[in-house]
């Protein structure tokens, strides 16, 4: 997808279209990180700790309990 800036105010702002904003669950309220590699920036929603504790002890237990299974249907 091709953007384009628009001038706001004595700044410049990205306007990102609703099914990127839904798919990503961005909201008005939520935190932002914008990076850059010299080349590149990126902008992600930036998420809280709790939710990320939650995923990754739900990705461990399925690990613990289909890992076998899932590396056998991998090769």
């Amino acid at each position: 997808m091709i953007k384009k800036l628009t001038k706001h105010g004595n700044s410049l702002a990205l306007v990102l279209d609703r099914p990127i904003l839904e798919l990503l669950k961005i909201d008005p309220d939520t935190p932002l990180e914008v990076s850059t590699d010299g080349e590149r920036l990126t902008i992600a929603p930036l998420r809280d700790d709790a939710r990320r504790k939650r995923f990754e002890e739900a990705l461990a237990t399925t690990n613990n309990k289909f890992g076998r299974t899932l590396k056998k249907l991998a090769e």
